[in-house]
């Protein structure tokens, strides 16, 4: 098949619209549902992310993407019974692909609502049966089993979509797309991500142990595929932050510390024991930790909503819990997609627990931000890419 019209583009307005090769058949194929001009854009977009994770680390990943950037990426490691519960897989039989999905799914529920997901090796049963609990637009995947397809055909009265990507697909080396008309031709970035980055040490520190070298390339290979500018912190072989298409570098760094902020508030021992309704959703539960853990809950309390959600009137979460909550937060990786031009970025990732670093450097004031690294005994990386996405 050489073209797939699709129901409109990015908009209802914007109709015809369809996908197509210039020349020899599509690398993919619907096994089920009608995938629209948005989901082909984050499913392509995602598989390259986790195609390159499997190839970079050897180990399973996944991705969660919305709007073209991903929510969450992980690879396929062991989870811990917290993480489990925070990510509602208690109790599951998870494969590395299905625990590479969890974890990418977990990084950031509220944005993974809605997502499309990719899997980098075969869908399995036990990943089929994740997706059938959560809400998804979509998966793509090399390909997947019997029964993992048969779980996913009742996903959405039927409806949802399923696309196999063939493995073996080698796009051409340069990239066409039109804007107002005019078209506009780039080579494909083709560079690959890999531990020779990180090889460039610039702080006093260069202890970089392997599970963070793992998480740096991680990140760096996630920027890859975010809209820019973009910020991405990782720990434990997931995302727990992306601050994706930000004008500030400063606000990037700022909206993914938040982000891992969140992450690692949902595994307060007062988030853990919330005591909620029976029966309740699980967005209804992710949107109720999300309000929980802010600064607006108090608020919230005192308007009685609580009884829509808890069974009893959970204790406030304060200011100042929160504060050392996040204090005990430690060995975070964190990439840039672009040099961070002040240390004021270096001085926020501190507060979120980040100790390595990995960007492109070559900013006039590189002296101020390795300055700021050393005062706190971070080990950065120069790597002299950019990853610039749009």
């Amino acid at each position: 098949m050489k073209e797939l019209e699709l129901k409109y583009g990015c908009n209802p307005n914007q109709k015809p619209a369809r996908i197509f090769m210039e020349e020899g058949e599509l690398p993919v194929r619907v096994l089920n549902g009608r995938p629209g001009y948005i989901n082909f854009l984050d499913a392509l977009n995602a598989w390259q992310l986790v195609r390159e994770l499997k190839e970079a680390t050897g180990l399973s990943a996944a991705a969660s993407f919305k709007h073209v950037s991903p929510a969450g990426a992980a690879l396929g490691t062991e989870l811990t019974e917290v993480e489990r519960k925070i990510y509602f897989a208690e109790g599951m039989e998870l494969s590395p692909i299905a625990a590479a999905y969890v974890r990418a799914r977990g990084a950031d529920r509220l944005c993974s609502y809605g997502d499309w997901a990719a899997l980098s090796d075969v869908c399995d049963a036990a990943t089929a049966r994740y997706l059938a609990l959560e809400v998804s637009d979509g998966v793509i995947a090399p390909g997947y089993t019997d029964e993992a397809l048969a779980i996913l055909k009742t996903k959405r009265k039927g409806g949802y979509n399923v696309v196999a990507m063939d493995p073996d697909y080698v796009p051409k080396p340069m990239e066409h797309k039109d804007v107002y008309g005019i078209t506009f031709e780039q080579g494909r970035n083709n560079f690959a991500i890999s531990g020779d980055l990180l090889q460039n040490i610039v702080t006093q520190n260069k202890d970089l142990p392997e599970s963070a070298r793992r998480d740096l390339i991680l990140s760096l290979i996630t920027l890859k595929y975010t809209q820019s500018n973009s910020v991405c912190y990782a720990v434990g072989g997931q995302t727990i932050g992306v601050g994706a298409g930000q004008q500030s570098r400063i606000h990037c760094t700022r909206l993914a510390g938040s982000k891992a902020d969140n992450w690692l508030l949902r595994q307060h021992p007062k988030v853990l024991s919330l005591p909620f309704v029976d029966g309740i959703r699980r967005p209804d539960r992710d949107n109720a930790i999300d309000v929980y853990i802010s600064d607006e809950y108090e608020d919230v309390l005192a308007d009685g909503v609580w009884q829509n959600t808890f069974k009893t009137k959970p204790d406030v979460l304060t200011a100042q819990e929160k504060k050392e909550w996040i204090a005990r937060q430690s060995g975070v990786s964190l990439g840039s997609d672009a040099f961070f031009p002040f240390g004021d970025n270096v001085e926020r990732a501190k507060k979120s627990g980040v100790q390595y670093i990995a960007q492109p450097g070559g900013s006039i004031r590189d002296d101020h931000v390795i300055a700021t690294c050393d005062k706190y005994d971070m080990v950065m990386a120069f790597t002299g890419m950019r990853l610039f996405h749009h």
